[in-house]
Formats: structure tokens, C-alpha cells, sequence
């Protein structure tokens, strides 16, 4: 349903109340950056359907199919936006580049950029709380790792993996903001694996014919669903829970659960052979994953979710539930690792000969260097 006019919610808000009825609440402007997709276009359209809030401002650079929200066109790193912002109440942050075919230097400079020159404007718009997205990658996957790892755990994870260089750098603008800008409160939310819509190298795992598992790991899978997402940062907005908040389903899928569940058969490598091969095949450019991303697929990164929990707040979606619902998005998609094949080339390939011959390739590139440099 859609929120009453603002002028009209106004008009009753300012209104003497009936008799034995309370007066109407009047709720928070929220901002919304990267509004025209993915999971800012879901939030978007949650938020404008809210009873709960005032109204939203959608910010993208183009315009998404929200006709509820108030639209401006333009790129998070103008300082223009500060003007956008002048009236809300709360922004949320989510014009991120996580792509896996971004240069990596031009993504680290939109990402960074942008959530410096948002945090910079929303303090000099008057904002007082923003709300930022990351992923629970930032802890680090960890053999020592404990199941489940608390929102106040030690972020122990390097840039060695998609984006999550860029992401720990968000968290350090985060810490580094209420005291640059005294006023300005900053909540940073933290989903697990997610999934609806999303193309990562964690959700490529499971477009692949067979399941690598490094030999002698542990891994943990536990999923994070857009609509649960969603959820959380709308508590967050409606300053229900503050803070460091990590989101996800209840619990965790051991390996063999997910091999079971999936009906994909796993391919079975020693670490040494797994992780020189990613590197390899990033190097050469055959793959868009860097091998840090295998170490996600190898240790545990579980989040208990405990401050949302207090706030009342609960996942509407399991584990089980989310994990049937990206294999049925990624059916028919061939990945091995995390190189997308076309048909052909994956019926070609075979099952598990197209991870072979990858990691062959890896190894006849190298073997020709060696060759050149003698």
C-alpha cells in the first residue's frame, strides 16, 4: 500500500485528534542511494509503502519504477548530493559496485569515493543518522573462527577477496565518522551470503558442475535472502537497533547438508593445488575470482545476528529455503571457477573435465613462462 500525500499526512498530523484515537505518527525521510536496482530498488519500494515512513527520496543515476519515492538524478560522488539531502531524516547507502567484471582500481575509487562524499554530505545536510551496507565477509573466513561469530567479533579479513578491500574501508569511514561529523550517527549493516537476484563469486560456487572442496576445510554456509536484508535495514532506519549489525538466516548448513540438499557432488582438490590454481587463473585472466574468495568456501564467517534478535527482529527465511531458491536461479548457468561457460562449452567440457582442463591450462601458461625466461 502506498503512503498517504505528504501534504495530506501532514494536514492530520497537525490536526486536533478524535476522541479516544492517538495522533499520527509522523515518520522519517529516508534517502535511498542506488534506488533504481538490486536490493536499493527493493528497499526503495518497502520504504515507500511504509506507514511508518514520512517519505523517500531515491537517488540513482537513472531512475528506477518506484513512482512513490521523490527522484534525483545524479552520481553519489557529486557533492551536489549534499542539496539532495537537505530534509532527511536517515540515508542509507547502497550505491555499491560489487561487480565482478569492474576494474578493481575504478570500483575501490566509486565505492570509497562515494561513501565518503555520502557520509560528508548527509553531515553538512543536517542527516543525523546514515546507514551503511557491507557483508559479514568483513570478519574474514577463519579456520578459528568461532560458530557463530558476534557482531563485536575482530573484522579479520584482508582485501585478498572480491570487494572486500573496498568494504573494510567502509567500515574504517564508519568508525572515523561521528567523530569528523559530531551529530552523525552511523549503523553498518552486515548480511551473510546473499542471495535473490545477486551475482558473486559465492553464488558462482553453485553454478558449478561439481562443488570444489579444499581437502581438510571446515566450511559453514549460511545465507542472507534480499527480503531479510531489506528487513534489517528497515529496522535500522526506524532506529529500532543501532550499531555493528550482522544479518542472516538462524544457524548454518554444514558441507554435506549442502551437498544433499543441492544434489551437486563435490570435487575433492588439496589446498595447495586449490588455491595456487585460483591465483593462476586470475593472474592469466581466465577466471574474474582472486583466490581469496575460496577461502569463503573453506572456513567458517556465521553470524549470530544477536542485536537484531533483541530488537525483535527475525530472518522469514531459513537456510534451506534460500539455498533452493538460488539454485533455481542459477539453473542452467555454467560456472567453473567462477568463469561462466557458454552452453556449448560447458556440454563440451563435461562435469568435472572443465575444472581439469582450467587448472591444466593454469599450469601449461606457467610452465610457458618458465620456458621464455630461460
Amino acid at each position: 500500500m502506498s503512503s498517504p500525500d505528504p501534504q495530506v499526512r501532514a494536514a492530520r498530523n497537525h490536526s486536533a485528534p478524535s476522541a479516544g484515537r492517538e495522533p499520527a505518527v509522523r515518520g522519517p525521510v529516508v534517502a535511498v542511494t542506488g534506488a533504481a536496482t538490486g536490493v536499493g530498488a527493493l528497499l526503495t519500494a518497502r520504504l515507500a509503502a511504509s506507514e511508518e515512513i514520512r517519505r523517500v527520496v531515491a537517488i540513482d543515476e537513472r531512475r528506477g519504477e518506484c513512482e512513490d519515492a521523490q527522484w534525483h538524478i545524479l552520481d553519489v560522488r557529486d557533492p551536489a548530493i549534499a542539496d539532495k539531502l537537505r530534509g532527511a531524516d536517515v540515508v542509507v547507502h547502497l550505491a555499491l559496485d560489487l561487480d565482478l567484471g569492474s576494474d578493481a582500481a575504478a570500483r575501490t575509487a566509486y565505492n570509497v569515493r562515494g561513501t565518503q562524499t555520502v557520509l560528508t554530505a548527509a553531515a553538512a545536510a543536517g542527516v543525523h543518522r546514515v546507514v551503511l551496507c557491507t557483508s559479514a565477509m568483513v570478519y574474514g573466513a577463519l579456520p578459528d573462527n568461532e560458530l557463530p561469530l558476534s557482531e563485536d567479533a575482530e573484522l579479520r579479513a584482508t582485501a585478498e577477496a572480491t570487494g572486500v578491500g573496498d568494504l573494510l574501508e567502509i567500515e574504517r569511514l564508519a568508525r572515523r565518522a561521528p567523530r569528523a561529523h559530531p551529530g552523525l550517527n552511523v549503523t553498518v549493516v552486515r548480511p551473510a551470503l546473499l542471495v535473490g537476484g545477486t551475482d558473486t563469486a559465492l553464488t558462482r560456487y553453485f553454478e558449478s558442475p561439481r562443488l570444489l572442496v579444499v581437502a581438510g576445510s571446515r566450511p559453514a554456509w549460511q545465507f542472507c535472502h534480499v527480503e531479510d536484508l531489506c528487513g534489517a535495514l528497515e529496522y535500522a532506519v526506524l532506529e529500532k537497533v543501532e550499531g555493528e549489525l550482522a544479518v542472516g538466516c538462524d544457524g548454518w548448513l554444514e558441507q554435506e547438508e549442502v551437498e544433499q540438499l543441492s544434489g551437486i557432488r563435490r570435487m575433492e582438490l588439496p589446498s595447495a593445488v586449490a588455491l595456487g590454481a585460483a591465483a593462476r587463473l586470475h593472474r592469466i585472466g581466465l577466471t574474474p575470482s582472486p583466490a581469496g574468495d575460496l577461502a569463503y568456501t573453506m572456513y567458517p564467517w556465521v553470524v549470530s545476528g544477536s542485536r537484531l534478535h533483541d530488537a525483535g527482529w527475525r530472518a522469514r527465511w531459513t537456510n534451506e529455503e534460500v539455498l533452493a531458491e538460488l539454485l533455481e536461479e542459477v539453473a542452467g548457468r555454467h560456472t567453473v571457477a567462477g568463469r561462466r561457460l557458454g552452453r556449448k562449452d560447458a556440454t563440451a567440457a563435461g562435469a568435472a573435465g572443465a575444472t581439469v582442463a582450467l587448472l591444466g591450462a593454469a599450469a601449461v601458461v606457467r610452465r610457458a613462462r618458465k620456458a621464455r625466461r630461460r
